[in-house]
């Protein structure tokens, strides 16, 4: 019993020093994950995070103690639950998400396991003998003999994504050595300086927060016009519709000013103003003119040729 309570006190200083000294913990899925794959992710994040795995009673028991000194470690609790661990950070997110990710190898069907993604049986030459037909045809897998051995004729959804895969699709799969499965960690949640959030948070791009606050800064900047309540996005374009108000007062009355001078004389002389570019346009009409003036009378030069007889007239 003494080395049962000394393994667990030393389990619950260990998790207190990493949640202490890290900022981050990745809650990971460690379903159908080799010990191998945990060695390799080990050494991938090394010098970079922590693998810590436990029992989740013994997790749970860890962090209700924690919860007086730290409230924000009652966040944890909910997730811990299933076939789970944790991954102590302070590097980069993105990065140390790719790493943990990164780790999948391939593996064969199992009966009973619930299928990841769809499962295909791709058309094609099977190389077995004719005398396994039957076993394709239990399937529904459409077959033909071909120079003295099976082939798939089509392709073929053989299981559908998160449904259980039957002892005869796994003996079909295997026997067609093919390995439908990859499995690896996944991230169920992040835990970052007392906030939860999942890891598809970590995908989103600088241009994507740009454009959402782009986006509310415009629709703030619209309701506080409309509301006529004015915010630090909407004083720039009250202090110019303002100012053209001004304007439009000036224009319409005998106020002035030096700089509203040039205005009103352009309104009251536009002449003295106008471009060069109008007038070159107006000038260069005249030869286009000319040749439209021109041209009905080329056609009527060419339909006096034939004086309006055919050529066997």
């Amino acid at each position: 019993m003494g080395g049962k309570s000394a393994t667990k006190a030393a389990y619950f200083d260990k998790l207190k020093s990493l949640l202490d000294e890290y900022k981050t913990v990745f809650i990971v899925g460690v379903d159908n994950v080799s010990s191998q794959q945990m060695h390799e992710i080990r050494i991938s994040l090394r010098g970079e995070g922590v693998v810590l795995m436990g029992k989740n009673t013994m997790v749970r028991r860890a962090l209700k103690g924690f919860i007086n000194d730290n409230p924000e470690y009652e966040r944890l609790l909910p997730h811990v639950k299933g076939n789970v661990g944790f991954i102590f950070t302070n590097g980069d997110l993105k990065a140390t998400k790719e790493k943990i990710l990164a780790n999948r190898v391939a593996a064969p069907a199992r009966a009973g396991a619930i299928a990841p993604s769809d499962v295909w049986i791709p058309a094609g030459n099977t190389g077995m003998e004719p005398g396994k037909t039957s076993f394709f045809q239990a399937l529904g897998v459409p077959t033909k003999i071909a120079r003295g051995t099976i082939e798939i004729t089509t392709d073929l959804k053989l299981v559908e994504a998160n449904t259980k895969v039957g002892p005869s699709e796994t003996t079909l799969l295997n026997l067609l050595n093919i390995s439908p499965f990859t499995y690896g960690m996944t991230i169920q949640q992040v835990y970052d300086e007392g906030q939860i959030f999942s890891s598809s948070v970590l995908d989103i791009e600088e241009s994507q927060l740009l454009d959402a606050f782009g986006s509310a800064i415009k629709a703030i900047t619209a309701i506080s016009l409309a509301a006529n309540y004015p915010t630090l996005p909407s004083v720039v374009h009250s202090l110019v519709n303002g100012y053209k108000k001004v304007l439009a007062v000036a224009i319409e009355t005998e106020i002035s000013w030096p700089e509203i001078e040039d205005l009103k004389d352009r309104i009251a002389n536009p002449d003295a103003y106008a471009s060069s570019a109008p007038a070159a346009a107006a000038g260069g009409g005249a030869p286009a003119a000319a040749a439209a003036e021109a041209a009905p009378a080329e056609e009527e030069e060419e339909s006096d040729d034939d004086m309006g007889f055919g050529l066997f007239d």
